[in-house]
């Protein structure tokens, strides 16, 4: 099991051998410090936290929790089978992560502010003719007379956007061990230099076109 945790950069393209454009993510993602390794004795699940982001000022709770370890700002856990030979201290790279593996990537998707059901939940509408006035982008009935209440979980207008997504199965298209760039096909969710993080698949084989 392999993960790590980086920046999103931007979207840009590549060009395979057979000159096929391939659209891809670029992400950031300096090596990480395991800052801690959770088992099922103490915390009651396996999980490996591990921190990236140095940063020269931190709460004093957490540069406790850091002692002996570089002062990282950013701290993500991932739940794992076992933890392997990984122990605190450790640092992860992007070497892992090879052309062809397939990966899980979470992000904090970009905010969209109030917005209504149709850019929201993508409801159809009403006409815009034959007798509809002021309707054309409405939600229609929310509830009946007789139940006389909303049923929790009725589609609305709201906040949309600004949560965590997770988008799977994404394949890695290269890595740049140099730079510490990996480019992953398709679209990642974030606006630019949002925080993502990226796992191996488990029962991951390399993919070939």
């Amino acid at each position: 099991m392999s993960f790590i945790i980086g920046r999103k950069i931007e979207m840009t393209q590549q060009f395979k051998e057979d000159g096929t454009v391939v659209p891809v993510t670029l992400i950031q993602a300096e090596p990480n410090t395991v800052t801690q390794v959770r088992n099922l004795e103490t915390d009651g699940y396996v999980a490996v936290q591990v921190g990236s982001d140095a940063k020269a000022k931190l709460p004093k709770p957490q540069l406790g929790h850091l002692k002996d370890l570089p002062q990282v700002s950013t701290l993500k856990e991932f739940r794992v089978d076992s933890a392997g030979d990984l122990k605190r201290g450790d640092l992860i790279t992007v070497e892992a992560f090879a052309p062809g593996v397939r990966v899980d990537v979470i992000g904090i998707s970009k905010g969209r502010g109030f917005a209504g059901v149709m850019k929201r939940y993508h409801f159809h509408g009403k006409n815009a003719t034959h007798g509809t006035k002021d309707q054309e982008r409405m939600p229609g009935s929310i509830a009946s007379q007789r139940q006389g209440k909303v049923i929790k979980g009725k589609r609305m207008a709201g906040r949309m956007g600004a949560e965590q997504v997770t988008v799977k199965n994404l394949e890695v298209v290269s890595t740049d061990i140099q730079t510490q760039v990996i480019a992953i096909k398709g679209a990642v969710p974030g606006s630019r230099g949002g925080l993502v993080m990226i796992k191996v698949r488990s029962g991951n084989t390399v993919w070939h076109a």
